[in-house]
């Protein structure tokens, strides 16, 4: 019965599964934003040595003055130099490994990416001075759309430029140097056509969204498109359903959070960008739901949070074979390692583990989102952390130590539950290791024979 329920679901989700993981659009969105990642760490870093969860360490920087600007001041120079651009990275990085899984020229690709979104960006700002009630409108760069706001149009410019610019090039459209031109002046003339066409293209979308009551494609896309998915995104229902899914193809050897976070991570970048502004701010943190979450909250040890597991198996359990594998992995684990829990206990196809794996998830999403929506726990301040930061220490640095309490909590609470399930393997795995030792003192050797 059990094995005809794990061949049901492994033959409606694997084809699911396949068409996430060969898709190159959600591939390049994916990897666009991990060229991202290593300039919003080095951000948040500088963000949470300013924002360090100790008053009087903030009010040191904020009152200690380097030429009349405060030290709190100078760090947020590196966070508005990645953070408040993050945009402009993500963009040019989506247009770069689009460009690449359509075999084209990657530099161009990127280049065609921004080029094609700052066309279709407002480049003014509003301004009221002090003491007026006047609104101005200043021509400039708006820190607005270059962060987490203008993300989802620079997706689809990004994806949009990139086609065109392939489109043109397959044609032929090209100009062609003479041999003996150095290859990149010759790349850069072959260029020449298709990006010009690119760029008129998208003149014609900048021109028609004059005529429409939003002005401009970033204002059509934010409050038609980004609003309503952040939205969805950022509520209990959608986190549970898109970890459900994730840790059902773990049980089948799939990399879960991999498929899931191609879609799924650029709506929580947005809603940890908003909760950084809010934090720089000094205003309210908005969304519980966010990376910081997913990330910090929702498993520990890796998929399953099998962390807790990992406990269990170094404590309580007696076969041999877990207990080597226990004191091999645990440590791992602790930096969110979990392969040798996955593929050596083993965890995939594994009907005995596979209810806690998927049940502890679950609930410490639930638990962690009921402790900061009462603020039990406060919100995740939107600060990026390598998803290798060990528990405790990553939660006292995103919410303080309620934060680290309450990883405590949920992985003493996750060990319980997985407690009776280890147990009943441990115990299955001692009966058939002493069936083999058995077997194994029952068999003669020839050296053992005489003929005496």
């Amino acid at each position: 019965m059990k094995n005809n329920v794990m061949e049901k679901l492994e033959s409606k989700l694997m084809p699911i599964a396949q068409v996430i993981s060969k898709n190159k659009y959600l591939l390049s969105v994916r990897d666009g934003f991990l060229i991202s990642m290593p300039l919003l760490i080095v951000g948040s870093f500088f963000m949470l040595i300013s924002n360090f969860p100790i008053q009087s360490w903030m009010n040191l920087l904020k009152n200690t003055y380097i030429f009349d600007v405060s030290v709190s001041a100078l760090f947020s120079v590196v966070t508005n130099a990645t953070f408040s651009l993050m945009a402009v990275f993500v963009v040019m990085g989506i247009g770069y490994n689009y460009a690449k899984y359509e075999e084209t020229n990657k530099i161009f690709g990127a280049a065609v990416a921004l080029m094609s979104w700052f066309m279709l960006m407002p480049m003014v700002t509003s301004f009221t001075p002090e003491g007026s009630d006047q609104v101005f409108q200043v021509s400039s760069i708006p820190l607005d759309w270059v962060g987490s706001k203008g993300i989802f149009v620079g997706i689809l410019c990004a994806i949009f430029a990139v086609k065109i610019y392939k489109a043109v090039v397959k044609k032929g459209w090209v100009i062609r140097m003479p041999k003996g031109v150095p290859p990149t002046v010759g790349q850069s003339f072959a260029a020449l056509l298709p990006i010009a066409i690119v760029a008129t293209s998208f003149l014609a979308i900048h021109i028609l969204f004059l005529f429409t009551p939003w002005g401009n494609a970033f204002e059509f896309v934010f409050n038609i498109l980004q609003i309503p998915i952040q939205r969805v995104g950022d509520s209990l229902g959608a986190m549970l359903v898109i970890y459900l899914f994730a840790h059902i193809l773990w049980l089948f050897g799939i990399h879960g959070t991999n498929i899931t976070d191609t879609v799924f991570r650029p709506v929580l970048y947005t809603l940890s960008a908003a909760n950084l502004v809010a934090l720089e701010a000094g205003e309210p943190l908005p969304h519980i739901i966010n990376v910081q979450f997913q990330d910090l909250f929702a498993t520990y040890g890796g998929g399953g949070s099998t962390l807790s597991m990992l406990i269990i198996m170094f404590f309580y359990c007696k076969s041999k074979r877990i207990k080597k594998l226990g004191r091999l992995s645990i440590l791992p684990s602790v930096f969110g390692i979990n392969e040798p829990i996955i593929f050596g206990l083993p965890v995939v196809l594994n009907p005995v583990i596979a209810v806690p794996f998927v049940l502890v998830p679950m609930v410490n999403i639930v638990i962690s989102y009921l402790c900061m929506s009462i603020g039990i726990v406060p919100i995740c301040n939107g600060v990026i952390m390598p998803w290798t930061t060990p528990p405790i220490i990553s939660g006292f640095l995103s919410s303080g130590w309620q934060g680290a309490i309450l990883q405590i909590v949920l992985i003493a609470l996750g060990a319980i539950i997985y407690l009776p399930f280890v147990k009943a393997m441990d115990n299955n795995y001692m009966i058939e290791e002493e069936i083999a030792d058995q077997k194994s003192e029952d068999v003669l050797s020839s050296d053992d024979l005489s003929f005496d």
